[in-house]
């Protein structure tokens, strides 16, 4: 099932999304590290801007996402695809209030604790994501195979 947001046959979608996925996982490694770190600071502003950048990244991606979940026929396939969606835009929101919390210094936890559920929510969206393009084909052009 080929869909429109693609270059030369490949789907754009999931050639952005490695990126995004990449940095926000990284921050919460960083995150992580800063438990334990003996300068927590350094790995606190590495988590931040590795985040900024995943965020970033993810509303890149959204677009051509959105297109290709528009162009989506099948009721079972749309389904899953909104279901990504909606999953993807609750991990957004969440780094959005995680970003401006950093900004403001919150001192607490909450900043890890909401990188876990956004993290946590982005692995069931790619679970989601995998199944429509590697069950039901989404973004698999069978028109130029040999």
């Amino acid at each position: 099932m080929r869909t429109p947001a693609s270059i030369a046959s490949h789907p754009i979608h999931p050639m952005l999304i490695t990126i995004p996925v990449g940095l926000l996982i990284f921050s919460l490694i960083c995150d992580i590290i800063a438990l334990v770190a003996e300068q927590p600071d350094v790995w606190l502003v590495v988590a931040f801007f590795t985040m900024v950048g995943g965020f970033i990244g993810a509303l890149i991606a959204a677009v051509p996402g959105v297109i290709d979940l528009m162009s989506i026929t099948d009721s079972k396939i749309k389904k899953i695809g909104m279901t990504h969606m909606a999953l993807n835009l609750v991990a957004v929101t969440l780094y959005a209030v995680n970003i401006w919390l950093r900004v403001e210094g919150t001192s607490t936890h909450t900043p890890l604790v909401l990188s876990l559920i956004a993290v946590g929510l982005l692995g069931i969206s790619g679970w989601l994501g995998a199944e429509m393009v590697h069950k039901h084909g989404v973004g698999v052009d069978t028109t130029t195979a040999k």
